[in-house]
């Protein structure tokens, strides 16, 4: 599979990456979970140059992931804000921050604090019926006929 049939795969993971799954916009996606919504404060924070920046902030928003919105006319200054689908990326952020600082060396960089309860907590995936936390191991994934005509039908399971 090439980069360009990622848009059109039958695997909603292989679409997600062609969308954000580079380097500058996840980052950007940091970003703006942390309430950076200004050009500057994202190319100051993230040091993206300001053509890369660009490029990304425009490409987001025309997928819907964000919204650019004028908060100044004198001079003309935009922001741009998450919307419901850019906030829905929350959980990919989150497991990537959780996955980092498990296996990569390095401080924590981010305290999350739950604003129902006040503690600190790190997310989990749950399950939506009984509750209980899962895993990888805990799951049983069921390919669809439409996505193992694009898989490789090799045998790498022993």
């Amino acid at each position: 599979m090439s980069r360009n049939d990622l848009a059109s795969s039958a695997c909603a993971v292989a679409r997600s990456i062609e969308k954000v799954g580079d380097t500058w916009s996840l980052m950007l996606m940091r970003e703006f979970f942390l309430g950076t919504r200004r050009f500057e404060a994202l190319h100051r924070n993230t040091r993206i140059s300001p053509h890369v920046l660009s490029g990304r902030l425009k490409a987001m928003c025309a997928e819907g992931i964000i919204e650019k919105r004028q908060y100044s006319e004198h001079p003309p200054r935009d922001e741009y804000l998450l919307t419901e689908k850019g906030r829905d990326l929350w959980p990919v952020v989150m497991a990537l921050m959780t996955w980092g600082e498990k296996w990569l060396d390095g401080p924590e960089a981010v305290a999350l604090r739950h604003k129902a309860c006040l503690q600190e907590m790190r997310p989990t995936l749950v399950c939506p019926e009984c509750g209980e936390p899962v895993t990888a191991r805990d799951v049983a994934a069921h390919v669809t006929e439409e996505f193992a005509g694009e898989r490789c039908t090799g045998s790498d399971k022993g």
